[in-house]
């Protein structure tokens, strides 16, 4: 039960809410290539450093992104260049 005068936000800097349907992840990761956006948080590079070395390790492909600053959604180039070089997406939000 939501308490009385809650008020979920969404975290996406919409001015509207979108109610999006969820991607199905693939199966298998194997020839995928995964981006690793920081969001310029403190620390989020550290811990974005740590999931690419595991991941690389595996023999997957990553590419590094980052956002100018937390306190501001990632500009049009960033994102495009995720969706068109990107199968999946991991997001450090670290503090």
């Amino acid at each position: 039960m939501i308490p009385k005068g809650y008020l979920m936000r969404d975290p996406t800097a919409e001015t509207a809410a979108v109610q999006r349907e969820r991607l199905t992840p693939p199966a298998d990761l194997s020839g995928a290539t995964i981006g690793l956006l920081s969001i310029s948080k403190e620390r989020s590079a550290e811990f974005l450093d740590y999931v690419e070395e595991r991941l690389t390790g595996r023999g997957l492909n990553v590419l590094r992104f980052e956002k100018p600053t937390h306190t501001k959604p990632a500009p049009e180039s960033v994102l495009q260049e995720i969706i068109e070089r990107c199968d999946v997406v991991v997001e450090g939000l670290a503090d």
